[in-house]
């Protein structure tokens, strides 16, 4: 359940000319965040018109207490006269002096809330963050290696200050500290409060909230006939969702919002012709196995997240106020590398417009909704250094995020949480980790994203050098360019909280008869996180590819710059991009501070088994797939992809009957002799 800052006093103001300063805590100087990022004082941005929200007068927001975020969520103007834009960050994070507690009426910059802004900007604190990491694995034992850190930063504080004491100059000061990387921050970044009530009240209401939805779901009996309301059906994990929901007995109607389809012509781009949201349904539905029968169940309406009331027509919208018992928001942008205003509009405005929508479902006359399912993310905890991140916390990260995907699901958490909590709507907020394909098979329906994408990269490169070998020279020139490709930025005690679509959809889809889960956050991810170092072992075996971890630090700072411009010269400049992407958007998920997740109310609220997928397995078997089913992404076409999974599956059930054996519990070289005497490689046709 969200937790909210309670109702305060007002502390009593002291005299302006003694006010006194909030202390200001000195980061370690592993971690120290780099000082403000300076913009031109003249910079204006100019109001950003966000689809699907109507307009407001900009004005001043009132003074926040001391100490605490402003509860409104209005545009701001500050004294200079900048707009806080609408899609601004500064709509759900305020800037906070680290002197006086007040908001700083500046605007906040997307980039200013990434990791990236902020670390690596002395070559002590690079130092400092790569002999943290070395002395962790060492040792075994975080809180000495952070005491002695800090110690030594606090070291540094005195030396600066001994020399500025002894010059008489403040400069001279200032600039030792930045010399040995202690930096000062002006301010700190903090969530705005969702809501001013007490814990207490809020409880109350979730409590009230819960009492309805079991009320509304008893109402409608043993059979309970559920239809649902889906978005995002044509993504991964909507598929999924489409696939399971197909066999559920509680599920009487899918309906899914989906937007017409341009086909173009690959090579004159001309438009050959436009899908229907039916049309593009049956085509999903098709390639996911679901006919006859079973195809009833499922009915495809057009519409636009990123609309008001998700761009759902007033006919459609009429029907679905009297039928729909829920609503699954599954459509976002989880691409790492998106643009801050595409992250904006699809995982921000769109939650917005599927929440408002769901509110107007559940305030029609004669409504029969029962709650709303809200998927968000697990990696919105911000970086803790090795400890637990709560189930329920919702806290702005002291490092920052790794990307806009991150902060902008954090940005619709909130969202979600005003919705509850505020308007009452009924909302369960599930959070996987980082899903990749089913835990028996490793089919993912084509999907080339986050944990594939590194995974296709490494694979593909392999094969490029592989070809080379056979080249004038080229043996040589391969083994050159793998000993600086071929490496991985991730610390090795690293763990990877990776998590089988199948699973998550398992949590999604019991949520929809869980009432006790409104108001919490559950998380979707395991126990049995797979290392970095498994992740290299793995693809030696199943890949062939000899991949290096490095330290991420390094690999930023010296590393990257250097195999950049060695494998430019070499004429090798897609390697070379590939490998500043995996390094910019990856590398950071690899570092020894990444969150670890706290599971169990999977267990606990949604009634999941305990035994959660091997995770070691799973990633076993995503190699497999990627490499033979997708061919490390070669493989484009989503009915040639649908083809192969479906005989994948079946050599895979034919490997099992005659082994007795999982399939992925086998060696890799047994899985090779095995899968080559059921599975005609070429053709990818059973024999």
């Amino acid at each position: 359940m969200p937790k909210p800052t309670p109702r305060r006093r007002p502390a009593a103001a002291a005299p302006a000319s003694k006010a006194p300063a909030a202390p200001v805590k000195r980061p370690i100087a592993s971690k120290a965040p780099a000082a403000p990022v300076k913009r031109p004082a003249t910079k204006r941005r100019k109001p950003v018109a966000t689809p699907g929200v109507p307009a407001a007068a900009p004005r001043k927001a009132p003074a926040a207490r001391a100490g605490e975020p402003i509860a409104d969520w209005s545009p701001q103007v500050n004294p200079e006269g900048e707009f806080l834009w609408r899609s601004s960050p500064s709509r759900y994070i305020a800037r906070m002096s680290s002197v006086t507690g007040r908001e700083v009426l500046r605007p906040i910059e997307p980039d200013e809330l990434l990791i990236q802004a902020h670390r690596d900007k002395n070559p002590l604190e690079v130092t400092a963050q790569f002999l943290a990491s070395r002395l962790i694995q060492v040792t075994g034992n975080e809180d000495s290696v952070r005491d002695a850190m800090k110690k030594l930063n606090e070291l540094g504080v005195r030396m600066a200050g001994r020399l500025g004491q002894v010059t008489g100059s403040k400069a001279i000061e200032r600039g030792a500290r930045q010399a040995i990387g202690v930096v000062d921050r002006e301010f700190f970044f903090q969530f705005r409060e969702a809501t001013r009530l007490s814990e207490r009240e809020v409880k109350a209401r979730i409590a009230r909230l819960k009492d309805d939805a079991r009320a509304a779901l008893a109402a409608r009996g043993r059979s309970p006939g559920l239809r649902v309301l889906l978005t995002g059906a044509t993504g991964f994990l909507g598929q999924e969702i489409l696939a399971q929901a197909a066999s559920d007995r509680r599920i009487a109607e899918i309906v899914s919002v989906v937007r017409p389809q341009t086909v173009r012509d690959p090579k004159t781009k001309e438009v050959v012709r436009i899908l229907s949201p039916t049309d593009r349904g049956l085509l999903l539905l098709s390639r996911i196995g679901i006919g006859g029968r079973a195809a009833r169940k499922f009915r495809f309406i057009d519409g636009d997240i990123e609309k008001p009331f998700l761009g759902i027509g007033e006919k459609d919208l009429a029907t679905l106020e009297k039928t729909v018992t829920h609503v699954i928001h599954c459509a976002a942008s989880v691409s790492f590398d998106d643009t801050y205003e595409s992250s904006f509009r699809a995982n921000v405005l769109g939650c917005k417009n599927a929440l408002a929508f769901s509110l107007r479902l559940q305030r029609a006359k004669g409504s029969r909704f029962i709650l709303h399912v809200a998927i968000e993310t697990s990696y919105i905890h911000g970086r803790k250094k090795r400890s637990m991140a709560q189930e329920n916390a919702l806290v702005f990260p002291k490092n920052f995020y790794n990307n806009f995907y991150e902060l902008t699901k954090a940005m619709a958490s909130m969202e979600t949480d005003q919705h509850m909590v505020v308007d009452g709507l009924r909302v369960v907020q599930l959070l996987p980790a980082i899903v990749i394909g089913d835990s028996r098979t490793g089919n993912n329906r084509g999907d080339t994203k986050v944990v594939n994408a590194p995974v296709n990269a490494f694979g593909r490169a392999q094969e490029a050098l592989d070809a080379l070998k056979s080249t004038p020279f080229g043996e040589s020139k391969a083994a050159a360019i793998a000993s600086v490709a071929m490496v991985f930025p991730a610390d090795r005690s690293a763990e990877l909280n990776l998590v089988t679509v199948d699973r998550v959809v398992e949590g999604i889809l019991a949520a929809l008869t869980r009432p006790e889960a409104i108001g919490e956050r559950v998380h979707l991810a395991t126990d049995n996180r797979i290392r970095t170092e498994e992740i290299i072992k793995v693809e030696k075996e199943e890949l062939g590819v000899n991949v290096r971890l490095t330290d991420p630090t390094l690999f930023r700072n010296v590393t990257l710059p250097l195999i950049t411009t060695i494998l430019k010269k070499a004429n090798e400049p897609r390697l070379a991009n590939a490998l500043e992407k995996l390094g910019t958007i990856f590398g950071g998920y690899g570092e020894w501070g990444q969150p670890i997740h706290s599971v169990g109310n999977d267990v606990r609220v949604l009634g999941l088994p305990l035994r959660r997928p091997n995770t070691y397995y799973a990633f076993r078997m995503l190699c497999r797939h990627n490499k033979l089913v997708q061919e490390f992404g070669k493989v484009k076409d989503p009915d040639e992809i649908a083809r192969r999974e479906r005989v994948w599956t079946d050599a895979l059930a034919r490997i099992e009957k005659e082994s007795g054996r999982q399939a992925a519990s086998l060696e890799a070289e047994e899985f090779r002799r095995r899968i080559a005497e059921v599975l005609d490689l070429r053709a990818f046709q059973l024999k």
